[in-house]
């Protein structure tokens, strides 16, 4: 019998895999500028995914954004957006809403579809990698959303130890993902069903074992970042 996904367990896995990157928060900090006080939209129920929020200004957080938010027009000076948001195939009505409370520049964490189809783990886990992609806005969702706003994206580079245990974490470490453990951390493999979870583990491990991995991806095990499918977005007001 197979354990469903969602146990302790799999929480455990989640809190000891998913860490705030340091990169990243200071990405997140230098696109924040120096807003005091902070919207963040934390992850949905059960994806545990870090917050990115520094710790030195006021901050809120909410969880379940797909609403109408319980604050005035303008509230904040900013919002903050690392984790999936409610709705990934239509973000509009989210995004929307951020702005009407922000006075300010909302930062969002997204992923450039078409750069993740690129990456190897699409030769083994394709249905992973468009599940991991989809639960994420792109750059022309926020500027769709937001035509108000100039939006600029600027794209994230993946430490090669990176923290934040999502599948890209692990471009030049391909054996952690063997590791149940580690793929119950990623929300993204409880996206497909059982059977091509251990169809794509079975890929992956077979090219490990047979050296088809390092022969087309090796050079990754040696580069100290990876250009993933990470993108840093701030959409600034420009009314």
């Amino acid at each position: 019998m197979t354990t469903p996904p969602d146990t302790a367990a799999a929480d455990d896995d989640r809190r000891r895999y998913r860490r705030a990157e340091p990169v990243f928060a200071r990405a997140v900090a230098k696109a924040l500028g120096g807003a005091g006080s902070l919207l963040e939209l934390g992850p949905p129920k059960g994806d545990a995914a870090p917050s990115y929020a520094p710790t030195d200004r006021s901050r809120v957080t909410v969880v379940d954004a797909a609403g109408h938010l319980p604050f005035a027009d303008g509230a904040f000076d900013a919002a903050l957006a690392t984790a999936p948001l409610p709705g990934p195939v239509d973000p509009g009505a989210v995004l929307a809403e951020l702005r009407r409370v922000t006075r300010g520049p909302i930062v969002l964490i997204a992923v450039d579809r078409e750069l993740a189809q690129e990456h190897w783990l699409a030769e083994y886990a394709p249905e992973v990698v468009a599940a991991a992609a989809r639960r994420h806005p792109s750059p022309a969702d926020v500027s769709d959303a937001l035509p108000g706003d100039a939006v600029t994206a600027v794209p994230l580079p993946i430490p090669f130890t990176c923290v934040d245990g999502f599948a890209e974490a692990y471009s030049a470490r391909p054996e952690r993902l063997l590791d149940a453990g580690v793929r119950h951390a990623d929300p993204a493999w409880a996206q497909v069903d059982a059977f091509t979870a251990r169809r794509s583990v079975a890929a992956l491990r077979s090219a490990l074992e047979s050296g088809e991995w390092d022969r087309c991806h090796g050079a990754l095990r040696i580069s100290p970042t990876h250009r993933g499918s990470l993108v840093l977005v701030t959409a600034t007001p420009t009314a």
